[in-house]
Order: structure tokens, then sequence, then C-alpha cells
């Protein structure tokens, strides 16, 4: 068997010829491909505004500028995700309050956030980890009980669902990334939605150096950012979004071969609540206590499966640790194990069937 990636972006012809047509015209900054891009996705997601950036975490950083959150404020998040959920809160001053996960699903527990609430909290941002939607309808009741923003961190799970309303539109924004490891990739690249006009319009503001027309000038009316997407990003994603529910259906139709193959009692695998859909960024198991990780991850290695952890415990990290020294064994347990025994396995739509037999059965041998 052929060495077999975590992932790996499936580019077609017809993407690259639209890449290539962008670069013909020697348009490459922002411009017409990006607006094309940002009223497609807004139109998939039944939202007003969709304003795409350099990359995902600039997203975020955007929305907590924009909700003007900074020294001083807390912001809750979960205590497992990738660290850029945190870093961001971080960067504009703020403080991150970490939160537990449920393990079964690697979304923020809910039943936890109403502690973690004080006098200064600003802001939730809940993860729908993995690309599946976390409790968003039980998040937005408890951020309208102590008036709370709420920015919804989809970088995983653009096209997942809560009760048949898509991730992402929610909360005062959504937030989705297309790094290569999701459905669809600009290689880096990110997108913020929100239904709110004035919240757009900052954004727009903000990402582009704080310019903003007035009586047909420019005029600098905030010290912005350069988190502008380029056209030719746009277009190579763009052309992908156009079969972007095939691919899902694919990645779906992978996780269920899994869910109902991988049989090995080592393993727990993810559930998926009924109110919900997920996505598949990521297919994530949890092994047994008795399996050492990092020798599963070797072993596989050499039999030619790429796989690797799934995301971090973000406050046992240096930085976190150094700063606010919590004992996260304890307080976090769940995201302890998740990030200790987690695992990720390919799931992407270039997968053969030889390919998946193959990592059923070297997993099932574990």
């Amino acid at each position: 068997m052929n060495f077999i990636p975590l992932a790996s972006p499936d580019l077609h012809e017809e993407d690259i010829m639209a890449l290539n047509a962008v670069l013909k015209t020697g348009m490459l900054v922002q411009g017409p491909k990006v607006l094309a891009f940002e009223k497609d996705v807004a139109s998939f997601l039944k939202i007003d505004s969709a304003m795409a950036v350099s990359n995902g975490t600039a997203t975020l950083h955007l929305a907590l500028k924009t909700l003007g959150i900074g020294a001083g404020d807390e912001v809750i998040v979960p205590a497992f995700s990738y660290v850029a959920t945190a870093n961001v809160v971080e960067l504009v001053g703020a403080k991150p309050v970490f939160v537990d996960i449920e393990i079964n699903t690697f979304n923020i527990d809910v039943t936890k956030i109403e502690a973690a609430i004080t006098p200064k909290t600003k802001a939730i941002i809940p993860v729908h980890e993995f690309g599946l939607c976390c409790n968003i309808d039980a998040i937005m009741n408890i951020a309208a009980a102590h008036n709370l923003f709420v920015i919804e961190d989809a970088a995983c799970a653009l096209g997942a669902k809560q009760n048949n309303r898509y991730a992402g539109t929610f909360g005062n924004f959504g937030s989705f990334s297309f790094h290569p490891r999701k459905a669809i990739s600009s290689g880096e690249g990110g997108l913020l939605v929100t239904s709110e006009s004035m919240l757009a319009n900052k954004v727009r503001i903000l990402r582009n150096h704080g310019v903003e027309m007035i009586d047909g000038k420019m005029e600098f009316v905030e010290a912005g950012f350069n988190y502008r997407m380029t056209d030719f990003q746009a277009a190579l994603v763009n052309s992908q979004f156009k079969r972007f529910e095939s691919i899902l259906a694919q990645k779906n139709k992978i996780a269920s071969i899994y869910l109902d193959q991988l049989t090995n009692p080592n393993f727990m695998l993810p559930e998926v609540p009924s109110d919900r859909n997920h996505t598949w960024q990521t297919f994530h198991i949890l092994l047994n206590d008795n399996l050492d990780r990092n020798a599963v991850i070797s072993d596989l290695m050499k039999k030619n499966i790429g796989t690797n952890y799934g995301a971090q415990c973000i406050p046992v990290q240096k930085f976190y640790q150094k700063k606010y020294n919590l004992n996260c064994v304890d307080l976090f347990p769940n995201s302890m194990t998740a990030y200790q025994k987690g695992l990720a396995i390919p799931i992407y739509e270039k997968l053969t069937h030889e390919n998946i037999a193959y990592i059923i059965e070297q997993l099932n041998k574990i």
C-alpha cells in the first residue's frame, strides 16, 4: 500500500484553470472573485454578509476587535481546540477562560459555561470541533441570559447544522477556515459571516487597513489590518465550493464505513447527536488507557498510514501554563483525555475503497 496521508486536498483541473484565469488577468489582490465567493457562501448559509480574509485566525481576531473586546475583558473558550481559538483572545489583550468539553462530542460542555461567567465576561467562542455542530442552541440561550456576544469558531464546520440551521449563523459572528485540511481550501484563507450590517461594515474596514470610502474618497478611519484574501485564492476555493455538497456526502460515506467497521474495543468512536449533522473535517477516535498514542502513530506510519493527534488541550500548553498555571488534570479532565488519547485518521474524498479497507484492517489489529 502506498503512503496514505492524513489529509490531501482534492484539486480538480477546473480548480487549477480557475486559478490560472485570475493569474492571467493580473488582478491578484482582493477583487471580483472575492466578492463572488462571499456572495456564494452567504447564499448557501442563508446569511446577509460574508467577508473573506487571509486566514481563519484573522476572522476571530477581526470579530473580537469589531466587538470592542480588549484589556480587562474575559472570553469563554473550550479547553480543547486548536490553540488559535485562545491566542486571538490574548492578542486583543483579553483573558481566555477555559471550559472543559464533552468527551463524546469533543465540543464545549454547555453545563459548565455559566459557572465560568463573571462580571468581566464579554463573549463566548464556542467551537464546532472537527466539523460537528456544538450545542449552539443552548449556548445562545446562555449568552442571551447574560448579555454576551457569541463568536462561533466554525473553522472545521462549513455545512454543519443543528436543528437544520447552519453552524456559524447563530451568533454575532461565524468564522470559517480554508486551510488545506478543510473540505475546500484556498491554501490559507478564512471567512467571517454575520447578519448584522454594522458589524459587517466594520469588518470590511478593519480587514483593509482601516479604509472607508467617504464621498468617493479613501479615508483611513481605523487602525486596521491587511487581512485581505487574494482574488486567485478566492477563485481556487470557489471552484471547489461548487461541488461542496458532493464532497461532504463522500466524507459522510467514509465516516459511515468507519463507524460500522471499526470494531476494535481499544477505541472509542465519535458520536453525532440526533439534532445535528457532522461534516467530518476530522475523524477523531479515542484510544483506551492501555495504548500509547505516540506508539500507535509510529506503528501506523510504518504501515504507510498518516495519523496525528487532533487538537490541543490549550491551557496545558507552555505559554498558558506559564501565564495561568492551571491544574488541567483536575479542571479539564475530558480535554486532557482528548488531547493525550485522541487520534485523527484519514477522511477525505480521494481515499479509495482499497485505502479505506486497509486503514480499517490496520486499526482493528491494534
